[in-house]
């Protein structure tokens, strides 16, 4: 390529940076975790929902048991699975999904906001039933569900005034009511947060700590399991983008990124069937969107084409899963 043939925009050529660099990649490496994505109504907007869920957005629909159990026969072993949204449990398969997942002896992480759509009676109902079942397949998977369900509730901060601020008035109370419900049911909880700008990590983890502790939770801050602290993503921001050899300055593999091993099943609103995107983040970027099965979105690595493969992963070190 010609010097006058660089792309003059960032992020704009697969295969290029705009400086005429070879763009970074990611090879697959095995399935870890594979993401179901329940649709993107959800029933708050937050101020910077990465993929605009709200109680209007319908563009990603809700996922159904039938979209779900054709990804689930293509697995080979126990994995992770992970289920987000929107809001997972205003999907009204949300229950018969999960307790699929788990009769079939994978462990299951899922994200909520612990809010009205998860304390309805019918939803509370189902999930203690899931929580005291057994009923898998003989010989399948180890352990009872309730030691492979982890519910992760977001909280965007320790304070109720942040939190509040980006989820709404009386977001917290709400949230931590969630919180404790699933803590007195039994349920093993984390708690998804972020760091504030004027707090270093030890001080926000202490911070969370001090608030699981009071909501009788039984949760190790330091663990980042338990803990997840994740880095900001702004629409606004610049990031650099990623070539070969980023690798070798940031002294990171390319197999240490989400997209090494983990993909989302979608359905967007109007389309026939699923599909898959590289990662829990770029639902919306066609670029990203690698076809309507697992070996179809496994079979080319993914181009680090877009800024949140620079700000959260490569930089970031975001990832979705436990």
């Amino acid at each position: 390529m010609a010097d006058t043939d660089f792309p003059t925009e960032k992020f704009s050529d697969p295969d290029t940076t705009a400086k005429g660099e070879t763009r970074a990649s990611v090879a697959w490496t095995g399935l870890k975790t594979l993401w179901f994505n329940t649709g993107t109504l959800c029933n708050i907007e937050c101020c910077n929902c990465y993929i605009l869920s709200s109680p209007k957005n319908d563009r990603l629909v809700y996922l159904t048991l039938a979209d779900v159990t054709p990804y689930l026969d293509e697995i080979e072993g126990e994995v992770e699975i992970g289920i987000t949204g929107g809001e997972p449990f205003m999907c009204p398969d949300i229950l018969p999904i999960m307790e699929e997942i788990l009769r079939r002896g994978h462990s299951l992480l899922l994200l909520t906001n612990a809010m009205r759509p998860m304390m309805r009676p019918r939803i509370q109902e189902g999930l203690k039933r899931i929580l005291t079942a057994d009923d898998r397949d003989p010989g399948v998977g180890d352990g009872d569900p309730a030691d492979r369900l982890c519910v992760r509730v977001s909280l965007d901060s320790h304070r109720p005034d942040l939190h509040d601020a980006e989820r709404g008035e009386g977001a917290f109370a709400e949230a931590c009511e969630g919180i404790r419900w699933l803590g007195e049911q039994g349920f093993r909880v984390a708690i998804a947060g972020r760091q504030s700008l004027h707090e270093d990590e030890t001080a926000t983890r202490a911070a969370y700590g001090a608030l699981a502790a009071s909501l009788g939770l039984a949760l190790d801050p330091a663990d980042p399991k338990q803990l997840v602290l994740f880095p900001e993503m702004i629409a606004r921001d610049d990031p650099p983008e990623i070539t070969t050899a980023c690798w070798g300055i940031l002294n990171k593999a390319p197999e240490s990124i989400m997209c090494a091993d983990q993909r989302m099943v979608i359905r967007r609103k109007g389309a026939a069937r699923a599909s898959v995107t590289a990662c829990t983040l770029l639902v919306d970027d066609p670029a990203f969107e690698l076809g309507h099965t697992l070996a179809e979105a496994t079979a080319d690595p993914v181009k680090l084409n877009h800024p949140w493969c620079a700000s959260f992963c490569v930089l970031g070190g975001g990832s979705c899963s436990a």
